[in-house]
This record gives structure tokens, sequence and C-alpha cells, in this order.
């Protein structure tokens, strides 16, 4: 079956409705995107995979709406999934404002603050196609070195992408989990907020493509900055809504070694070298 016919496919399932016209949206790296025309006036985004990771889309599709639910923050409202595809509301991008990125460390601050029942989710989640383990857990702890990085280390090494050296690492820092972090209670964390991410809608910060469970707050704001996006207006707005804690900064390593070993089983290449340094800059 052809792209375009599995996407008329799913969205006559999904909306009832066939397509006027179909645009491609670009930017992503896992799945195609599109713009849909509706034949019943609606505009809508769709994502299609031909052969996503089973429950890929519903798990997408389930974590918008608990992002959604405490009311704090934007994001795209879901209209429905197939296993091919997720249909959302059409946000139009913008140009950011003059208070966007102010805004967006509040709407950040007031998210962590709705919290998470516990350390992980009572339901599944993925970091682009890869499944996170969001088994709940006691401690922030036993999520991020048993549910996180572990795992991912296994990964890596299993590829041939990470040395076994990686393993004694995690270890190291397991052991001294007690004066790494502090014990904040579990954040509603969007879990993958780097700046692509982010996007702006008349005026306004929404949020896409979430990887969500319940862990540390500092964790987005550590992806944000993993690749430049975390704006100084930002960190101010969510320090002054929601004060981080002493030496925030001096814990990014730690919190951005996830998503670098993501990168490595995802794309390997220079990405071991970045995921070393962190392990460096943590021990």
């Amino acid at each position: 079956m052809t792209i375009a016919r599995a996407l008329e496919d799913s969205l006559a399932a999904i909306t009832g409705a066939g397509a006027v016209r179909t645009t491609p949206v670009h930017g992503g790296d896992i799945n195609e995107a599109w713009r849909a025309e509706l034949t019943d006036g609606r505009t809508v985004f769709v994502k299609t995979n031909t052969s996503p990771p089973a429950g890929m889309f519903a798990a997408e599709a389930h974590g918008l709406r608990w992002l959604a639910a405490p009311g704090v923050v934007r994001v795209p409202g879901v209209i429905g999934h197939d296993e091919h595809a997720l249909v959302l509301e059409w946000l139009e991008p913008g140009a950011q404002g003059r208070d966007t990125a102010a805004e967006l460390g509040r709407d950040l601050a007031a998210l962590h603050r709705a919290g998470a029942p516990c350390f992980g989710l009572d339901a599944p989640s993925f970091i682009a196609t890869l499944p996170q383990d969001n088994t709940p857990s006691a401690t922030w702890a036993e999520l991020w070195f048993e549910r996180r990085l572990r795992p991912m280390v296994e990964r890596a090494i299993a590829l041939g992408r990470g040395p076994a050296r990686w393993r004694t690492a995690v270890d190291e820092l397991a052991a001294r989990a007690g004066v790494l972090a502090p014990d904040e209670p579990p954040a509603r964390l969007h879990g993958d907020l780097w700046s692509g991410n982010v996007m702006c809608s008349g005026g306004r910060p929404a949020l896409v493509d979430p990887a969500v469970y319940g862990g540390p707050r500092e964790v987005d704001l550590a992806m944000l900055a993993l690749f430049g996006g975390l704006d100084d207006r930002t960190l101010a707005a969510y320090d002054e809504a929601y004060p981080l804690e002493p030496m925030w900064d001096e814990r990014v390593p730690l919190w951005q070694l996830y998503p670098l070993l993501v990168h490595v089983v995802l794309f390997g290449g220079s990405y071991v070298t970045s995921v070393e340094r962190a392990f460096v800059a943590c021990l």
C-alpha cells in the first residue's frame, strides 16, 4: 500500500471525512507528517508511519491528554488514532511574541507543580521509536538508573555503539544517588522537551511529541538546554514561579545522559563522545 493510500484510509477511519488536500510538513526524523484539509471543513495535523512499533501512536495520544489534563499547558487536541496514524488539532505555526519565552517557563512550572502519582507512569510511552519502561518506581533514583539509563546503556552496548564500561559508570552514579539530586516529588514531565518539540501558535507556546512520565522536574529543563533551546527568559520565569533547588545547573549532565544515550541507540556517531563527556561531568 502506498503512503498516500494509507493516509487516506487512516483519515477516513479516524475522522469520518475525506481529504481535499494533503501537504507534507517537514521537520521530523521518525514519521511522515501532513497538513490535511478535510471535506467537512476541518484542517488537521496527521502523523503516519507504515511500520511503527505497536502502540506508539496510542501512547502519544495518551501522553498529550495527560499533559493537557491539568489545564496549564497548550498541546494539540487529539482527534483520534489507529496503528498507523495519529490525527491532531492543527495549530498554525507563527512567530514568537514578546512574552512567549517567559510564558513557556510559567507553563512548565505549572505543569511540573501539577505533579504525577508516581515516578514512572501507569501507561506506556515512547521516546522516538524506543519504548520507555514506565514501571512505577518508589524513588527518582530507581526510575532514573533502573528504568532509564541502564536499559539504554544495554541497548547501546548490544548494538556495538557503546563500551561495556558504561555499565560500571551507571553503577557508580547509582551508588551516589543520595547526594546527586534533591528529594522532590514526581513532576508531570513532557519527557522529550528539546526545542524542536516546542512550537509557537498565535504567539503562545505549545508542546508536541511528548514522551511522558512522572520524574524529576529538572529533566525537562535539562532537555531544553541540550541543544541550546533554554532561553534565559524561560528559565527566569520558571524559577520565579517554581524556584529551582540550589546547584540545579550542576545536575544538568545527569539528566542529559538519557536523551544522549537515546541518540546513541538511534544514530550512533558523535553522540558516543557526548555520552562519555556527560558521564565524566557526573562522576
